[in-house]
């Protein structure tokens, strides 16, 4: 009797221990929640003082530094985009390595004292190649993205699951920094499909997204219903100043009712395309909004603190009225820190504003120093090789009947050449149906003109022997990454080719990728017509800085420094110059290559301190 009593009053113990632990661990609340039209966080409400940052616009070795720029600006919290197509180029074959590691920039985030809001897409906008969508989506003829269609859904479902293992271990819910994820982006501009919205709700909640979710739309009922499932928070993106913002919050009170108040992007300044002026936006009209949002208590996202750079191939594009329009390789966006990490005069406006809105106690951390620049002395590119000499060791002849896009071939970014030997001499009309994005047109390597689709070109008077080789050189200069038209973004030439009407048929292809350029051969003092790759170098005796490439006499191209591909130039503008990270030099010699689309013009490059932008001309 007394060893049953005894057993009995120890698993009374264990039950009364196992109730009392239950009751603790359902008393203490969640590390992060939205409750009662308030943020909280361990249980106070919480104003989120955010800014935009993305990782594949900063070299990884800058995260630390402008992670901690932003916490001194007075932002307790950064926002970044996954972005897929980065970390997934080829079906099923991710990449969350070097400046992909997402996991990391948001493990350097929190070492900065800073918490993390991520926005995994699918679907990113951001001025980004495809809105973030992988390129190899356009292979699968039809697939519309941001559809209930199953093709698509299936990929982002494997998109999330994969995103999921990297991002899981940091939610709230399991004691990290990210406090909260968006359901896709500014869905309500282009449609109203709950079953598709839904369907990337259950994706990323199946995926391990087990903290709280919320959809950002333009202000007011009309974007905000298309565009949010019913019960979730709801964000608003915008910028104007404090009158402004006050009537975007106005305009959205039927369908924040409950939740909290919160600017999802406020726009701190804008991005550029080409050929088009470049843009900012005035200190006072920001930090105004900014400080009517601390007065009533508004959480925000500064879109952007720190705009970066859209290196390689990874600009986007606009489609308006029919018009593309593609955006520049700096995405400098007037941000408060600057494309090189530099602390601009909107930077200090910034910090002094929320300064003066600081919860009790708080104080912020010291100012960082100011990233430096240098300047480069002018250097020239003696030696040179014309792309059609270079194309064996570029790429491998494919064979079509009719065109096709780069897509078809496997190809994602870059250019791609379309080859015809002509059997019979052809005079007229060159018809090129359609052009994505810039064409240059040879006969055996002369160059005849160009075709650019921002013109809306595809016509160009020839006159062509037989026996003579046409040359359709394409370049992808960045899909759209914005309904309408994202799926029709197959690029280089999607149609057909004619003269006089009549089709040209059986084409030599060669995809021109362009990611690995160590094969090419150059010869000195040569002077190639057409499109040709022009290679030169310079010393530094130490990396004290990064730099701008000053590109005003060169024309159309690309430009690599040490391996790494740096982006666009066009002597159109605005932008002039080229951001080169110093990550990215070294002490010692500095191998440059440059592609140049056009012949004549500058062989030489200086690098300056400062970015230039300004239209061609001025």
């Amino acid at each position: 009797m007394k060893r049953l009593s005894l057993s009995l009053l120890l698993s009374t113990c264990i039950v009364a221990s196992a109730a009392l632990s239950t009751s603790a661990l359902a008393s203490t609340p969640p590390h992060f929640a939205v409750k009662d039209g308030h943020f909280l966080l361990d249980g106070k409400p919480y104003v989120i003082r955010s800014g935009e940052m993305h990782y594949p616009r900063i070299p990884r070795e800058d995260w630390h530094d402008r992670l901690r720029k932003a916490r001194a600006m007075g932002l307790n919290t950064i926002t970044t985009y996954a972005f897929w197509n980065a970390s997934e180029p080829e079906p099923g074959k991710f990449d969350f390595s070097g400046n992909n590691d997402i996991a990391a920039f948001v493990r350097a985030a929190q070492e900065e004292g800073l918490n993390v809001i991520v926005r995994p897409g699918p679907f990113v906008c951001a001025e980004w190649e495809f809105g973030g969508f992988p390129a190899w989506l356009l292979r699968t003829p039809g697939l519309r993205v941001r559809s209930y269609d199953p093709r698509f859904l299936k990929a982002s479902a494997a998109w999330f699951k994969r995103l999921g293992q990297e991002l899981a271990p940091l939610m709230s819910t399991r004691g990290g920094p990210i406090l909260m994820a968006q359901v896709e982006n500014e869905y309500g501009y282009v449609g109203n499909d709950r079953d598709y919205m839904e369907a990337i709700r259950k994706q990323m909640v199946d995926a391990g997204f087990d903290l709280p979710l919320f959809m950002s739309n333009g202000p007011g009922p009309t974007w905000m219903s298309r565009g949010t499932l019913p019960g979730m928070v709801s964000v608003i993106n915008f910028t104007g100043d404090a009158t402004k913002t006050e009537r975007a919050f106005q305009r959205s009170a039927s369908m924040m009712k409950g939740m909290p108040r919160m600017a999802g992007e406020y726009w701190t300044g804008w991005y550029d395309r080409w050929s088009e002026a470049h843009n900012t936006r005035s200190t006072a009209e920001v930090t105004g909004a900014v400080a009517w949002m601390l007065d009533h208590d508004v959480s925000f996202n500064l879109y952007m603190v720190d705009g970066g750079t859209n290196f390689g191939w990874m600009n986007g594009a606009n489609n308006e009225d029919g018009h593309y329009l593609p955006v520049t390789t700096s995405y400098d966006y007037d941000s408060p820190i600057d494309e090189a990490g530099r602390l601009t005069p909107k930077y200090a406006a910034f910090r002094k504003v929320i300064a003066a809105h600081l919860p009790k106690g708080e104080t912020l951390p010291p100012v960082p120093a100011s990233s430096p620049t240098v300047t480069i002395p002018r250097f020239e590119l003696h030696e040179s090789v014309s792309l059609l000499d270079a194309l064996p060791g570029l790429s491998k002849a494919q064979t079509a009947v009719t065109p096709h896009g780069m897509e078809s071939f496997g190809q994602n970014y870059g250019l791609i050449l379309y080859r015809k030997t002509l059997d019979a001499a052809a005079k007229g009309k060159l018809d090129v149906n359609d052009v994505h994005d810039y064409a240059t047109v040879l006969s055996d390597g002369k160059p005849l003109g160009t075709l650019d689709r921002r013109k809306q070109e595809h016509e160009l008077p020839v006159d062509l022997k037989a026996g003579s080789t046409l040359d359709l050189l394409v370049e992808n200069m960045g899909r759209v990454n914005i309904d309408p038209g994202m799926a029709d973004e197959n690029k280089g030439i999607t149609s057909s080719v004619q003269v006089d009407g009549l089709d040209l048929t059986n084409w030599s292809v060669y995809p021109l990728p362009l990611d690995d350029l160590s094969g090419l051969s150059f010869k000195k003092n040569d002077t190639p017509q057409g499109p040709a790759f022009w290679h030169g170098s310079f010393d530094l005796a130490k990396v004290a800085g990064g730099s701008f490439f000053d590109m005003r006499g060169w024309k159309k191209g690309n430009v690599w420094i040490n391996g790494h591909h740096l982006g666009r130039f066009w002597s159109i503008g605005p932008q002039q110059t080229l951001y080169v990270p110093p990550s990215w030099l070294r002490k010692g010699a500095n191998d440059v290559v440059i592609l140049e689309m056009q012949g004549g013009g500058s062989h030489a490059v200086a690098g300056l301190k400062d970015p230039v932008f300004s239209m061609a001309g001025k």
